[in-house]
């Protein structure tokens, strides 16, 4: 299978395609250091620094689209107050791919707050301009803690089938287990697409699951995650022998004397000490028998400190490649500093591996036919 990855960052998706054995025939990203990194792990072949406004005629034939879309404000579009519209943004780029290229199949990452932004009306926008190419549409919310990472990342995953092309469109992000708490008569609605709920009657926070095709949806909050592997732990990811650069100095120590001890749990991360009781993370002290909160871009949060026996440190770069899903020496070529943007902007591949995999692979839950071209079948369930 013939795999192409937008925004692809250090490749995320890349790594999560080469386990699958699929073939990768064309990435890029804006981003130099990115690009320099993604051509020292994979190679230069295929992969295309720039602009991808530019780029459309370099991209060749392929059967699965991947991309960790970047999330930015929606322009006005004008149709009624409120609504934003993709028209003008990088995602944009996205549908104008899969309208001239129709791949059988998608998948997309991206925050969880994508569900609520502008009350709903964001996500609604990206489902209609989805599934009015002919895709059959699903998402679902998940967790890096599902795949046996220690870090409390809560990531959207969308996923589309062609279905002018595929005959068995599938429901897959949600596997049948995890139904167990919704009732036969919903199952029911689910198989038939004319009990669907109109696509713009949306409320404020899409569900963390759902499935959408030709302005219509079908949704509901799914927390159960059947295939989940042991709960992990951060101490189980770290460095045995790490550098003394990452732990603490004498004037932070100064500054820890002034914390709060609060030690509590908080979605699974152990928070031991904080400024005045709040969440300041600059002055956060964490403990390691639960998992890290979510690794993210932002240069200030590498100073986060773990209490690790009688000290305190950050955690170091090869932490953060493993609580991510990525070999320790990933992005050796890049700075150390320069090393937790690149890993805590990335998709974690354990999670883009599972969604492929059920996307292509899995049995799923079928829809009636009742207004499709063929059958569509749901792959988040099994």
């Amino acid at each position: 299978m013939k795999t192409i990855e937008l925004f692809c960052g250090i490749g995320g998706f890349r790594l999560a395609c080469d386990q699958l054995f699929f073939r990768t025939v064309w990435a890029n990203d804006i981003n130099h250091l990115s690009c320099r990194v993604y051509a020292d792990a994979f190679g230069t072949t295929g992969l295309y620094e720039g602009d991808i406004r530019e780029l459309h005629s370099t991209i060749p034939s392929h059967d699965l689209l991947t991309a960790g879309f970047p999330c930015q404000p929606f322009s006005s579009a004008g149709k009624k107050m409120g609504t934003r519209d993709p028209r003008g943004t990088l995602f944009q780029e996205i549908v104008k791919i899969l309208g001239s290229q129709s791949p059988t199949f998608f998948v997309l990452e991206n925050v969880k707050r994508l569900l609520s932004m502008e009350n709903g009306d964001h996500f609604a926008t990206i489902l209609s301009a989805l599934s009015e190419l002919d895709y059959f549409v699903e998402w679902r919310l998940l967790n890096a803690t599902h795949f046996g990472l220690a870090q409390n990342r809560e990531r959207l995953v969308i996923v589309g089938t062609r279905i002018s092309d595929f005959s068995e469109s599938k429901i897959t992000l949600a596997p049948l287990l995890d139904l167990g708490s919704i009732s036969g008569h919903y199952i029911d609605i689910l198989k038939d697409y004319h009990s669907w709920r109109v696509l713009d009657h949306h409320k404020k926070r899409f569900p963390t699951w759902g499935v959408a095709y030709k302005g219509k949806c079908c949704t509901s909050d799914i927390d159960h995650f059947s295939e989940a592997t042991p709960k992990p732990s951060l101490k189980d990811f770290l460095d045995s022998q790490p550098n003394e650069s990452f732990f603490m100095d004498e004037t932070t120590i100064i500054r820890l004397r002034d914390s709060v001890y609060v030690d509590k749990m908080v979605d699974g991360v152990r928070v031991l000490y904080n400024q005045n009781g709040g969440a300041r993370m600059g002055y956060t002290v964490f403990g390691i028998d639960g998992v890290a909160p979510a690794l993210t871009a932002s240069h200030s949060r590498h100073y986060e400190r773990y209490k690790i026996g009688d000290r305190y440190r950050r955690l170091t770069n090869t932490e953060y490649a493993r609580l991510q899903g990525f070999p320790d020496n990933h992005c050796k070529i890049a700075s150390i500093f320069d090393q937790y943007a690149l890993y805590g902007n990335a998709v974690p591949p354990p999670l883009a591996q599972w969604a492929i995999n059920r996307l292509i692979n899995a049995e799923g839950i079928m829809v009636e036919d009742i207004e499709f071209p063929k059958k569509a079948q749901m792959l988040l369930f099994a």
